[in-house]
């Protein structure tokens, strides 16, 4: 609309105006290579960096390294976290040096980049550290506040999870998307439960005790970022947590809007990855399962 208000308002020959709109076209057209150059610049960064961290947990898994402790008797952190989250960041760095990194053992490597990489370098450590294949590692990828591509990778089943916003959601490049199940009670659901209990109303145990007596199934994996893909690829119908970090779910929770779902807080209302609350369904159970997160029944 610029260009047309542009050339109606002076008086210019045909092929002036001609001109004009070439150079317009012109300058489009390098700017969507230019953009889309970067975006491939980012994708690639991403999925070398994830499966730099991925080798260091096959190096690792089942073999000796040392465990200590965080929060919580059970929130552990091994050798293989650093190892994996050292070849992640370090992967990323070698591209995009000036990027604004968030990782769970290291915190944050602070820039003023409008791009923000979130990393968990094992997500689901008790896991790993028992020789439990239900492991991963996980980055996101955040530009201006906005989820913008993430990928979700376990090693052990050989299942790398893409997404990126506006394209669609991946398993091991073939899109995925969710369930089409329309009940709670005819759903397959998963869920999670934090290292340090939490006492609050209809707190964790009291919604899996609900939906259990109802007779749905409610699994428990170990890992929230699978939790979620597995949700984006139909396997699960709905996931609900309550304690979860941005690490978490960065990732995951673009997975699962790209497949075709659905995310909110307990609320119902707009998700973040920096809140602890997370409900993601196939969109079509969500308003019922809310109600059974919200103590409505």
């Amino acid at each position: 609309m610029v260009l047309y208000d542009y050339t109606k308002s002076i008086r210019l020959t045909k092929r002036q105006k001609a001109e004009i709109i070439f150079h317009y076209q012109v300058d489009n057209i390098n700017s969507n290579l230019s953009n889309q150059y970067l975006c491939n610049m980012y994708k690639n960064t991403l999925l070398y960096a994830i499966q730099a961290g991925a080798a260091q947990l096959q190096h690792y898994f089942n073999g000796s390294f040392t465990i200590s402790n965080k929060e919580g008797i059970n929130n552990l952190v091994t050798e293989a976290d650093h190892a994996s989250e050292k070849a992640i960041i370090e992967a990323i760095q070698n591209n995009f040096p000036d990027h604004f990194i968030l990782s769970e053992e290291t915190g944050e490597i602070k820039s003023n980049s409008e791009y923000k990489w979130i990393i968990d370098p094992i997500d689901g450590t008790v896991n790993f550290a028992n020789g439990i294949p239900l492991c991963c590692v996980s980055i996101g990828l955040e530009k201006e506040g906005e989820m913008i591509m993430g990928a979700v990778y376990n090693p052990f089943m050989n299942e790398l999870f893409f997404a990126q916003k506006g394209m669609g959601a991946y398993l091991n490049e073939k899109k995925i998307s969710v369930s089409r199940k329309t009940t709670v009670i005819e759903s397959c659901l998963v869920t999670g439960f934090p290292y340090t209990y939490l006492e609050t109303p209809n707190g964790p145990l009291e919604i899996f005790q609900k939906l259990v007596k109802q007779g749905v199934p409610v699994r428990r994996l170990g890992s929230a970022a699978i939790d979620l893909c597995w949700v984006a690829a139909g396997r699960f119908d709905g996931f609900y947590e309550h304690k979860l970090q941005p690490w978490d779910t960065a990732a995951g929770f673009l997975m699962v809007e790209e497949a075709g779902g659905k995310i909110t807080d307990f609320n119902g209302d707009y998700y973040s990855p920096y809140q602890p609350h997370l409900l993601a369904t196939n969109g079509i159970i969500h308003d019922e399962l809310l109600a059974y997160v919200k103590g409505e029944k």
